[in-house]
């Protein structure tokens, strides 16, 4: 086995094991560190994936149990756990193995074990086996992506009281469930257990749920998961929490300070946020500049500071999302080839998959008024749309932000059955830079999903016409 490469990717997530790949299909040689033994990072081993896997099997459960009357099929279901985990666990099985096999394609070496910079092109791996080997490389990508934030003076056991990581492998049903934190992971989450039969209550520091997401349409978003049984404690944090009789006793209190109260639960999800995974890799004895909150601070073409040292995904700024690190991770293994890598942050989605599904591009309405941009606004419910209508799917709506002199499309926001995939329309859009007009008059199948975001862009001159 060769010790030097053209580049030494460290971290097997979506970021890194993309630019492995790129980076072979440029004709350069590389390695791919990873020390949890199975590629594919966090979001293929105990985030994105397994999540989505049971996103799914409890949508089914909770549609068999509830819906399925009502569309004239009786049916009697029983939820059996340790199946449902089994199936998470073999897609999760299939896709590392899947991602090794294309490493291995790429002609990268993919490595096992803890690494460490130790000066500018040399890298020591701590291997299984306690042995350290030696790698140079002419150029270091840092991918190691991102951890759970901890929650002060909570201790996570992954039993009682559970990170992400907990969360999707507990072996029975809470009968109360705690989640502190009303983002994307703790509302997801959130809705696989309330589907299994939990009764969820979800507390929040901020006075809002999905903090970034358009503001109209988070409040919406928060009107459907509380009539799904969701119940919310806003401007609320936790001060404490007591293991009593096998249950838990949770100290609560007003953001701005105030009387406390107890909740009682069986489990507490922690998810209040995740933080740059960036300590032990020997970046500050090698000079790499670390920001505040503890990430790689990059130039424009994920450059550190140290000539050599590059960084992208959850370990720079930016929003931590897998795919926003996979699109760094192209960009930056052609910068390294001598090509013109680059991406359109303006043009990054981000989606929520509860159902309905929450996805967003772009700006939204608070963002274009905090900045002063003069906009016009298209929107479309889901409750017009008659493909919405035959899948009894019609909670949410389609909101489109343009530019009031241009027309371009400045951002998105879609809640709703299909939300994730129906926004890559106008990701698409945006990133040719397209105008509302030109969404509103391309031709769209019906009935369809899709025709809810054409209502919508119809909607931002004036001419929505199936409402």
């Amino acid at each position: 086995m060769a010790d030097s490469f053209d580049a030494i990717v460290i971290g097997g997530g979506p970021g890194g094991y993309n630019a492995a790949i790129r980076l072979g299909q440029l004709g350069l040689s590389s390695a791919c560190i990873d020390k949890r033994g199975s590629f594919g990072g966090t979001c293929l081993n105990i985030g994105c994936i397994p999540s989505k896997a049971l996103l799914h099997a409890s949508e089914r459960f909770h549609e068999a149990q509830t819906d399925f009357a009502k569309l004239g099929i009786k049916a009697k279901v029983d939820l059996d756990l340790p199946a449902m985990m089994a199936q998470k666990t073999k897609v999760v099985g299939e896709l590392t193995r899947g991602v090794e096999f294309l490493l291995k394609k790429a002609k990268s070496e993919a490595i096992v074990g803890e690494a460490r910079i130790t000066g500018p092109g040399k890298v020591e791996v701590k291997l299984p086996d306690g042995k350290t080997r030696s790698l140079t490389a002419k150029n270091i990508i840092i991918a190691t992506g991102s951890d759970v934030a901890p929650l002060p003076g909570v201790t996570v056991d992954e039993k009682q009281i559970v990170s992400s990581t907990g969360a999707i492998a507990l072996t029975s049903v809470p009968k109360k469930l705690l989640v502190v934190g009303a983002g994307v992971i703790g509302l997801e989450l959130g809705s696989v257990w309330n589907r299994l039969g939990a009764e969820v209550t979800v507390v929040e520091f901020l006075d809002r749920v999905t903090p970034g997401v358009d503001l109209e349409v988070s409040k919406a978003f928060q009107r459907v998961l509380t009539k799904q049984g969701f119940t919310f404690h806003l401007s609320t944090k936790v001060t404490g929490v007591e293991k009593k009789g096998g249950a838990l006793k949770v100290t609560v209190e007003p953001a701005a300070g105030g009387d406390k109260q107890i909740l009682d639960a069986d489990v507490m999800l922690v998810a209040i946020g995740r933080i740059p995974y960036t300590a032990g890799l020997g970046l500050q004895e090698v000079g790499v500049a670390l920001d505040k909150r503890g990430r790689v601070v990059t130039d424009n073409h994920y450059r550190s500071n140290v000539p050599g040292i590059y960084a992208i995904g959850d370990c720079r700024e930016g929003v931590m999302l897998a795919h926003k690190a996979e699109d760094e991770a192209v960009a930056c293994a052609e910068i390294i080839a001598g090509k013109a890598g680059h991406v359109n942050y303006d043009a990054i989605p981000s989606v929520i998959y509860t159902f309905p599904e929450v996805a967003t591009v772009g700006k939204s309405e608070e963002d274009l008024k905090a900045a002063g941009v003069a906009y016009k606004v298209g929107k479309f419910p889901f409750t017009a749309n008659a493909r919405a209508k035959t899948i009894a799917a019609t909670d949410g709506l389609v909101k489109i932000l343009a530019d009031a002199k241009t027309d371009k499309v400045l951002g998105c926001a879609i809640l709703g059955p299909e939300a994730g995939n129906l926004i890559a329309e106008v990701v698409l859009a945006m990133e040719f830079g397209a105008s509302s007009e030109d969404i509103a008059r391309t031709c769209h199948s019906h009935p369809t999903l899709t025709e809810a975001v054409r209502q919508a862009a119809m909607g931002v001159e004036g001419w929505t016409m199936q409402m």
